[in-house]
């Protein structure tokens, strides 16, 4: 297992995990509503997903990002 969290990039401020990705819904772990504050990103507490918030200090990674939903999976 890697030390590095998943980073999924996004727009909105507030994102939903449930674990789920290229899993099954039902393999992943209770669905959490996260708030990205003024560090730029929101953890996980379940897995090991970091939300980082396009354009903030926590964006690190040049290029385009996929787009995701309302929820940041797209969902």
């Amino acid at each position: 297992m890697t030390d590095e969290p998943e980073i999924i990039r996004t727009n909105s401020a507030r994102v939903v995990c449930d674990g789920a990705g290229e899993i099954a819904p039902a393999l992943g772990h209770p669905r959490v509503w996260l708030e990205i504050d003024e560090r730029g990103y929101a953890d996980c507490g379940y897995c090991d997903r970091r939300f980082v918030l396009v354009g903030s200090g926590a964006d690190h990674a040049p290029g385009d990002i996929s787009m995701h939903g309302e929820d940041a999976l797209g969902r």
